[in-house]
């Protein structure tokens, strides 16, 4: 993608396909302070804030009602409802998993209580998975990621309406993501044949992966696909820039799948060294008992009342965060950020580090990102990145970060491609589609265990 110049942020907001939205190249002269808007942290006694661990959202954690009801259908509408199901393999769909069978036996009864039932029965199943994916959350390794379309398309609502319109064909297929790498994915499953039952099992795998994920995406969004190691800042559905990543080791260090909303976008932040290295490495002691060591290696430490040490590492470009850190709380201390070793960019599997995702170019992400969510102008931006000093800008817009998991996408070179089950999560999706169709039973976030991954070496 060619070099885009910066137009006002207005004009970002506007346009269907922004090409103008990086701020200039920073320059070397010493840039003026903070303005009083952003909030600095001081390094020469820092107190960093607690790790967050936002609490359960029982709308999120805990299985949700059965939505299933039974209204009264025509036979009309329960044709057209058997019309769906019969093409509905071209979204990667099973049909006999929807009764169409037991649907048409139905309708040949006529209209009653048998007919209302086995349509309602149907056209939910159907519903479900086309809104949610048909692949249930034991399947779904390290899925932490929730897809909140349940709350706005019910069921019960999306019936109501479909009867009363009777579009059931419109109903059932307005709930197709509109991510244009889904009708990429389509389109690839249409044209293979089906003899080369391998591809289309794996095309079917992502297909379902892009159900996983809310319909709509946002306006402004970032995306990485952890197999190919790449981010894209998104406005529009449109990439404006990508990004190499380093994400987690396969293993307890695996990066999880999430969707989470930028907060901040720290420049020159401090690194607050988790206790596993503290106390585990014993780096704490250390640098506590030679203080001119912690000094030249950018480290303060302090000693608790209970004798253990609290170790911050300060901002410059030894820091483990870089000079950009893209704060996006979530229970697995997961976030983007820059690396002091760059050099990991250019090798071809990015597998390396503790869960957290390191971000090629970062400093330039942030300072984008601080321009298109935070209103910061372009001239700012570069003063807090050129400052030294830690400087955190809170988000005023939405800005979404999804961590996905595709292993036949569409790359960031437009061509479509197979990436490497890096972490094994291909295998239990695929297993599932072997398989007879599961009832949804409301879950809608992985049971798995949450593993706190904080470390960014």
């Amino acid at each position: 993608m060619a070099a885009l110049s910066l137009p006002g942020i207005a004009m970002a907001q506007a346009a269907s396909q922004p090409t103008s939205i990086l701020p200039p190249a920073p320059a070397a002269q010493q840039a003026p302070a903070p303005s009083p808007s952003i909030v600095p942290q001081p390094t020469s006694s820092p107190s960093p804030a607690p790790p967050v661990t936002p609490p359960p959202v029982p709308s999120e954690t805990a299985p949700l009602q059965i939505d299933e009801p039974v209204m009264a259908w025509t036979t009309a509408d329960a044709a057209a409802l058997v019309a769906v199901i019969e093409n509905i393999a071209g979204e990667g769909l099973i049909p006999a998993d929807y009764q169409p069978e037991k649907l048409r036996a139905a309708i040949l009864a006529g209209p009653g209580a048998g007919l209302d039932e086995q349509a309602s029965r149907s056209f939910a199943w159907l519903a479900e998975d086309m809104r949610d994916g048909r692949t249930r959350m034991q399947s779904r390794l390290q899925w932490f990621l929730v897809d909140k379309d349940v709350d706005t398309h019910t069921v019960t609502k999306l019936m109501t309406a479909a009867l009363a319109s009777h579009d059931i064909e419109g109903t059932i297929m307005g709930l197709a993501p509109t991510h244009p790498d889904y009708a990429a994915l389509k389109e690839l499953y249409a044209t293979t044949p089906k003899a080369n039952k391998a591809a289309r099992s794996l095309i079917q795998a992502n297909l379902d992966r892009w159900r996983w994920l809310p319909r709509e995406m946002g306006k402004y969004y970032l995306l990485t696909n952890l197999p190919e190691f790449q981010l894209r800042l998104t406005v529009d559905n449109t990439i404006i820039r990508s990004y190499r990543t380093v994400v987690g080791k396969p293993g307890k260090t695996a990066t999880p799948n999430l969707a989470e909303t930028v907060e901040n976008v720290v420049f020159n932040p401090t690194w607050t060294v988790p206790q596993s290295i503290v106390v585990g490495e014993g780096l704490g002691a250390r640098l506590w008992a030679s203080p001119s060591s912690a000094a030249r290696q950018g480290y303060k430490v302090t000693k608790n009342k209970d004798g253990t040490f609290l170790v911050v590492q300060q901002p410059g470009d030894g820091n483990s965060l870089g000079r950009m850190k893209i704060d996006m709380p979530n229970p697995h201390a997961i976030y983007l950020h820059d690396t002091p070793s760059k050099s990991l960019f250019n090798t071809p599997v990015r597998a390396y580090s503790h869960g957290c995702v390191r971000t090629e170019r970062a400093v330039e992400l942030g300072m984008t990102m601080a321009i298109l969510g935070a209103g910061v102008t372009p001239e700012q931006a570069v003063q807090y990145n050129l400052s030294g000093k830690y400087t955190k800008v809170p988000m005023t817009k939405t800005f979404p970060v999804y961590l996905t998991y595709f292993t036949m996408a569409t790359g960031i070179d437009g061509k479509m491609g197979k990436f490497a089950d890096i972490y094994g999560r291909d295998v239990p999706v695929l297993a599932s589609f072997a398989k007879p169709r599961e009832a949804w039973n409301g879950q809608r976030i992985t049971s798995e265990k949450v593993i706190k991954l904080d470390n960014p070496i």
